[in-house]
């Protein structure tokens, strides 16, 4: 871990766990014994994402956000030390969690958290008392959605070669992911750890791990989660929603309220996937709000 990041943005203390050998980093902030809100971080980002969410919250609760190993301030290893795999990701939450005895844990989750955080509660619904999540999926893609040829080029050789050579998803999600011109230190703190070929595999493996059917590892994981989440139709649900997502747009949307018809939803015409980044008042407002509901 040679980045450095604004302290002043980022300014939680570091804490790491070990997963047989490999350290995975996580941001703990807040009294131990106060309500637990886990954030699950997607691709490209880190708990970098999360950090104004985190500064409002820690002061009333226990805000826990790991680095998936190969992002942020984890190690970042190579494909013959560890799988980078969707149910390797979740079984990494249930180990921290598990470790840090965290219980009634307030979830919130986006892009691939989602799939990762909604795949731990799913396994562990006693220990959910609320959920709040943005731009996400927890079921396989709809059928009437194609995934994007950014995301179909990735996949291939070439893409290959530009997401590792040139760090081009991470700066690209930068470039079409937020609807706002971010000041430059945010911009550097969201790609600071994928700064070489070795240090962005995992942004690559995310890609590639996409269960689009049946013939993909993670697929038949990620169904099971779907045909289970009607078991949160009585757990406060809040669906927070940047329309202007390129990749979890209105076809996604519509899924969630088809399979999801008790949650809340929370719609921001004008933001983009990094929802976050967008509107980072009104949404840090909307889900500090739902959160501090559960105490």
């Amino acid at each position: 871990m040679s980045f450095q990041v604004d302290a002043e943005l980022y300014p939680f203390a570091p804490h790491f766990f070990d997963l047989d050998g490999l350290s995975m980093h996580y941001v703990d902030e807040g009294a131990p014994d106060a309500s637990p809100v886990l954030f699950v971080h997607g691709n490209p980002t880190w708990s970098f994402y999360y950090r104004n969410l985190i500064k409002a919250l820690s002061p009333t609760h226990r805000c826990v956000a790991p680095d998936h190993i190969g992002c942020g301030k984890s190690d970042k290893p190579g494909d013959a030390r560890y799988g980078y795999r969707f149910e390797r990701r979740v079984d990494d939450l249930s180990r921290l969690v598990d470790s840090l005895e965290l219980e009634q844990v307030s979830l919130v989750a986006h892009d691939w958290g989602g799939m990762i955080g909604m795949t731990w509660a799913h396994r562990h619904p006693e220990r959910v008392a609320r959920i709040a999540l943005m731009n996400t999926a927890a079921f396989p893609l709809p059928s009437s959605k194609r995934l994007p040829g950014s995301l179909r080029l990735t996949r291939t050789p070439l893409g290959s070669l530009l997401v590792r050579g040139f760090n081009a998803f991470s700066r690209g999600t930068i470039r079409f992911g937020a609807k706002t011109k971010l000041a430059p230190e945010v911009r550097h703190g969201l790609v600071a750890p994928y700064d070489s070929w070795d240090n962005r595999i995992a942004v690559l493996r995310f890609v590639q791990d996409i269960p689009l059917s049946p013939r993909d590892p993670g697929y038949a994981l990620i169904a099971e989660v779907a045909a289970g989440l009607e078991r949160f139709s009585e757990t406060p649900f809040l669906i927070a929603w940047g329309e202007k997502d390129f990749v979890f747009d209105r076809h996604f949307l519509a899924e969630w309220e088809r399979r999801m018809p008790s949650a809340t939803i929370q719609r921001f015409p004008e933001a983009g996937h990094y929802l976050l980044e967008d509107e980072p008042v009104a949404v840090v407002k909307l889900i500090g709000d739902f959160v501090k509901a559960a105490r």
